[in-house]
């Protein structure tokens, strides 16, 4: 059967154990550059945050080269200086004095070839700023102490647990990345942030919900362990984590092509390259960071450790690669048990349903020899 069969049937028997080891090296190497890259180069805040003035004004044919030269004269060369759209000239640059908001409006007025009133002049102070950050942080511990309590009483604690190390590494990283290619922070990306927060708790429910019924094949009669349970759950679950994140991806490269590339749309440029690192770094989470943390919490629980302790007695590898054809025979061993025991109690019960009533019933009569 080809890959693709295998994976739409959910039989396939990747190693996840064996990854995991690499990933989560991967993932603390990528952990240790955002916090350095946070630490001494910040991030790239924009005007919304950091407070200043945004000129704009219709310019058709302007370039910012052009825009450059002409702020120059008025001292405000280093501004930060966008094409929105097709013909729209934007300028962010600090605030300053009233007479030098109004030299810059006047340049960009002479530049466009139009009038002082066409140019827009808008002012953003630095506590708004400062608002809307303690805002997303609150919003953020919101979040995580919602979804601790709803995940300890849909699965369990330590379910999520793993969860929220996994969402934390996700923003970690994210942001991470917005230091280290000096992508500008504005409240979309902030948005953006909050929205893929909820996409990585998803897909690591569904992964859990695979664990979480799958955890009866692990006990004291199976011979596979808790790690190898949950990475042939994630194998079963690989489809439904590989279409989700696909699915979630496509409107997100369209806003980047369609949007940003070719309307010009810097807004939706800054909400979709949040979105698309956070959803990529959210589906690789629930499967390289939320199990093996999991496992890591369930393996220290008496009962798994015994599990753990008993086949390594009798010399199994308890991280080694699952064997599906020996899943499927316990399985089926264990569902001829189930028979059998429900067999055996139907006949008990009518036992003591005929010796209740006082009612023998009748010896089967013996097969005589055909002459």
């Amino acid at each position: 059967m080809s890959v693709l069969g295998r994976l739409n049937r959910g039989e396939t028997n990747i190693d996840f154990i064996k990854w995991w080891r690499r990933t989560m090296i991967a993932s603390a190497i990528l952990i240790v550059i955002s916090i350095g890259s946070l630490f001494l180069q910040g991030l790239n805040l924009g005007i919304d945050f950091k407070g200043g003035v945004s000129w704009e004004v219709k310019a058709p044919g302007v370039s910012v080269d052009e825009a450059r030269d002409a702020l120059d004269a008025v001292g405000e060369g280093s501004a930060k200086i966008q094409i929105v759209g097709t013909d729209t000239l934007r300028v962010q640059g600090p605030e300053g004095t009233a007479e030098q908001t109004l030299e810059v409006r006047r340049a960009l007025a002479d530049l466009a070839g139009t009038d002082s009133a066409n140019v827009s002049v808008s002012t953003v102070g630095a506590s708004w700023g400062g608002d809307v950050t303690r805002s997303a942080i609150r919003a953020l511990v919101f979040f995580f102490i919602a979804i601790l309590i709803y995940l300890t009483i849909r699965l369990e604690l330590r379910m999520a647990i793993a969860a929220i190390v996994a969402v934390f590494h996700d923003v970690l990283i994210s942001v991470g990345v917005y230091s280290v290619f000096k992508f500008e922070v504005t409240p979309g990306t902030v948005i953006a942030f909050l929205t893929i927060l909820g996409f990585s708790i998803y897909d690591t429910i569904v992964v859990d919900d695979k664990i979480k019924e799958n955890d009866r094949l692990v006990g004291m009669n199976s011979r596979m362990s808790y790690a190898q349970m949950t990475s042939l759950s994630m194998n079963q679950v690989l489809l439904r984590s590989i279409n989700t994140s696909v699915v979630s991806l496509l409107p997100v490269v369209s806003l980047l092509v369609v949007g940003a590339g070719i309307m010009g749309a810097v807004t939706l440029e800054e909400f979709a390259i949040a979105l698309m690192v956070g959803l990529v770094v959210g589906a690789y989470s629930s499967i390289y960071i939320a199990a093996p943390v999991l496992v890591f919490l369930k393996d220290r629980e008496p009962k798994n450790r015994a599990i753990n302790e008993r086949l390594a007695a009798q010399g199994i590898d308890v991280n080694a690669a699952v064997d599906r054809a020996a899943v499927t025979a316990a399985s089926a061993s264990g569902s001829r048990r189930a028979v059998a025991t429900s067999n055996g109690a139907a006949s008990t019960s009518a036992g003591a349903s005929s010796t209740a009533t006082g009612v023998i019933p009748p010896r089967p009569r013996k097969k005589g020899r055909r002459r």
